[in-house]
């Protein structure tokens, strides 16, 4: 595999001289910018241009991640040219399964979202996904429950080793109007995108942890549709979320990425995590990124520097673990076979929530730093701040929804 990774800023440019020569079917080329890059298409157009053959996919941020550096305003690339490995994007419009702008009707068409991608892209050798969505208008829950029921059956029948499915949702910079993802190399609203990664040489690792702290009484999720909550405990949850929120409030949804909401069950220790990314003051009820199911206790969470920092070093740490596993396997196969053992580049994609980098502020990149640091030497790491992660809780588990997390995802191809 060959990789180069570089970006895009005003008034500079791009940081490289010439755009590297790797087009070809074989290329995947990946792409995290700042929203407004929807309207200015010029280094979008340079790609479209330099790689006519290769994939894509991208999407709009709110923050982009360049080595352990938090960039702003930028476009950032990384482009990925296997020698062994096919590949195959897939691509859905949101509202072209139902037709319907209203909110109930989105989870219907989340869901047949996720089996629409997940029936493109099917096949024996199908071994990886990458995804990325539209972070206000998708619910995550409903997609990966679409995209599982079809990809994780077939692989549970066809392989010893079930499909694994990673990913991030868009953001816009908490502005939560609207987000993009790339559709034929440029930027669409209200869509869904996955490249699928073919072939036994590829080798995709990953880790996901939070840090986040739970504080406050815990309340009963009384009523709910899908992502929207009505009420906690009978009472209206908007209102709830003005009287612990208190001046905080007033810059809703916003400031509702400083305080996420762990859900789960009075007798389960483990605790899913939904971000807020919408309010509506008609019906007092507050829309989240996932499933907010009726029966789970909600309480809220709130970060500090040290403990989120912990959690983004923990994932880069699991991600570590499972990629030397994975080299260790691979280097015994190659002995095993008198092969000579090269070493390939290895590209690192941070997927972090956007409330970490409110928490942290200035001390961002400390956890850019951290997780660079754990990674194997040479690693090059892009990524992005977004509105929810995508990546399995453990080994050989269904790819989940999470929210405020640090996702780390490594991409690898083994030589031949």
């Amino acid at each position: 595999m060959k990789l180069e990774t570089f970006f895009w800023k005003k008034p500079t440019g791009w940081s490289v001289k010439t755009l590297p020569s790797l087009d070809s079917n074989q290329t995947l080329v990946i792409v995290f910018a700042a929203v407004q890059f929807q309207a200015d298409l010029e280094p979008l157009q340079d790609l479209k241009e330099a790689y006519p053959q290769s994939h894509f996919i991208g999407c709009s941020t709110a923050g982009e991640i360049w080595g352990s550096t938090l960039m702003k305003d930028s476009l950032i690339v990384s482009v990925l040219q296997f020698h062994n490995t096919s590949l195959k994007t897939a691509f859905c419009h949101l509202l072209e399964e139902t037709n319907s702008s209203n909110p109930l009707q989105r989870q219907d068409y989340s869901y047949q979202a996720g089996r629409s991608i997940a029936q493109q892209l099917a096949d024996p050798q199908l071994k990886a996904v990458f995804i990325l969505g539209d972070g206000l208008q998708l619910n995550g829950s409903e997609f990966l429950r679409g995209l599982n029921s079809i990809l994780y059956q077939s692989s549970v029948f066809n392989s010893s080793e079930p499909i694994l499915i990673v990913g991030g949702l868009a953001a816009d910079n908490h502005q939560f109007k609207h987000t993009w993802i790339l559709q034929n190399r440029l930027p669409t609203n209200g869509a869904v995108s996955a490249v699928g990664f073919y072939g036994n040489d590829i080798a995709i690792s990953y880790g996901s942890q939070g840090g986040w702290t739970i504080f406050g009484p815990e309340r009963e999720v009384t009523r709910s549709h899908h992502n929207i909550l009505y009420e906690l405990d009978h009472k209206p949850v908007l209102q709830l979320y003005q009287e612990y929120l208190g001046k905080y409030a007033r810059n809703l949804p916003s400031s509702g990425l400083f305080f996420p909401l762990a859900l789960g069950t009075p007798l389960a220790r483990k605790r899913t995590v939904r971000t807020l990314i919408g309010i509506n003051e008609e019906t007092k009820s507050l829309t989240f990124t996932g499933d907010i199911p009726v029966g789970s206790v909600a309480q809220l969470m709130r970060g500090n520097y040290e403990r989120l920092v912990d959690g983004a070093l923990a994932a880069a740490l699991i991600t570590r673990n499972s990629n030397q596993r994975k080299i260790g396997e691979w280097e015994q196969y190659k002995l095993n076979q008198n092969q000579a053992i090269m070493l390939e580049p290895t590209l690192a994609i941070a997927i972090s929530g956007s409330g970490r980098r409110l928490v942290l502020g200035e001390r961002t990149e400390e956890e850019l730093e951290a997780t660079l640091d754990e990674l194997p030497q040479g690693t090059q790491q892009m990524g992005f701040y977004s509105y929810g992660e995508l990546a399995p809780t453990g080994v050989a588990s269904l790819c989940e929804l999470h929210n405020q997390t640090m996702t780390l995802i490594t991409i690898r191809e083994n030589s031949s």
